[in-house]
């Protein structure tokens, strides 16, 4: 696919009337969020037995500048993840959100706590659109949209410490994808990062056949 044709692509995805520039700023936001959580911890960024980031691309978003970490960040869709593509997992979380307690929760750092509870707050807000902005952006289907929909804020808050080993990166099996993504990023080569979002665009309508 030629360059002109990938940045129509790339564009149309983003322009779709579902997704106002207030919905891409804030994503923005945390994905830059999501890479600095993952520089801060090179090698070590997930307790033990959780799912890392593939091969050594940890250790490869430390070394990006402020400006080169939100250029990659600047894609159209999360680069992370909470299992959002699951509904009978949401499902039976949000049903029984308001009897979480302080003793339910995991053991967790106060930064990958805040980043899931925002990451929620952000996944409650697009869902309530009621539109198809959930899952353009986060990968969920309609069902688990619907689920977000009837969640409580104080249900949320209520939810993000426990729903902290859950959270990695999207795609966490590409390597491919990742690998791709740190290397335009630190080259500061905005035509091939634009290649890369392509790439992510294409794992994205992927997932979502049936």
């Amino acid at each position: 696919m030629g360059g002109v044709m990938q940045d129509a692509f790339v564009g149309s995805w983003a322009r779709q009337p579902h997704l106002s520039l207030e919905m891409l700023g804030s994503l923005h936001d945390l994905n830059h969020r999501f890479l600095d959580l993952i520089g801060a911890r090179a090698g070590d960024w997930r307790p033990p037995g959780a799912l890392h980031l593939p091969g050594e691309v940890s250790g490869r978003v430390a070394p990006l500048s402020t400006a080169q970490r939100s250029a990659a960040a600047n894609c159209p869709y999360a680069l992370f993840d909470l299992r959002f593509h699951d509904t009978a997992h949401w499902r039976a979380r949000l049903g029984r959100a308001g009897h979480w307690r302080i003793a339910d929760a995991a053991m967790v750092d106060d930064d990958m706590a805040s980043f899931v509870r925002l990451a929620l707050f952000y996944a409650w807000h697009i869902a309530s659109t009621g539109k198809l902005a959930a899952e353009l952006l986060l990968g969920m289907n309609a069902h688990t949209a619907a689920a977000f929909r009837g969640a409580t804020l104080d249900g949320l808050q209520a939810l993000a410490e426990s729903e902290t080993a859950n959270l990695t990166a999207r795609w966490c099996t590409s390597g491919a994808y990742w690998s791709a993504l740190m290397g335009a990023a630190s080259g500061a080569d905005a035509a091939r990062l634009r290649r890369v979002q392509l790439f992510g665009l294409q794992l994205a309508a992927a997932a979502r056949l049936p």
